[in-house]
């Protein structure tokens, strides 16, 4: 085997993705988005009082926590710096940030699925519409196409 033969790894730099808002101040950096594994990878800051609707995930999900506090309305325990959480496919909860500037990472599989307050599904989010959306709003900020991991 020659080193041609062998895969490299694939560096991205801290400052090379942006972070684009999302509302209330809160903020999406998409790192990686593989739809032939239904892969999708996200970092968000949060700020305290943002929520995001109450979901189901089709997947597993992996969170981990390098600032700040956030919580799931539906549990006790509460997400802080060094925090990580596992979330098995099918689970259903309400994310509820608790302090300013909190700093997550989500890697998940598949999608969530938006719940109304019936259980009814009123919308998706998966790794390619969340990836569509970043570029979206990456151009209505004025910033130029980032070079998001995709395979």
């Amino acid at each position: 085997m020659t080193m041609t033969d062998v895969p490299s790894a694939v560096h991205i730099g801290a400052d090379e993705l942006p972070f684009v808002d999302i509302g209330d101040g809160s903020k999406l950096k998409v790192i990686q988005v593989k739809e032939t594994e239904g892969l999708w990878i996200v970092e968000n800051i949060f700020q305290g009082g943002y929520e995001v609707q109450r979901h189901k995930h089709t997947g597993p999900v992996y969170a981990y926590t390098t600032s700040g506090a956030w919580k799931y309305k539906e549990y006790e325990y509460v997400n802080r710096a060094g925090s990580f959480l596992y979330e098995p496919a099918g689970s259903v909860h309400t994310l509820q940030c608790v302090e300013d500037d909190t700093h997550v990472w989500f890697q998940m599989y598949g999608a969530n699925l938006n719940l109304d307050d019936d259980g009814n599904v009123e919308s998706v989010f998966d790794g390619a519409g969340t990836l569509a959306a970043y570029y979206m709003l990456c151009e209505a900020a004025g910033l130029p196409r980032p070079n998001v991991l995709t395979s």
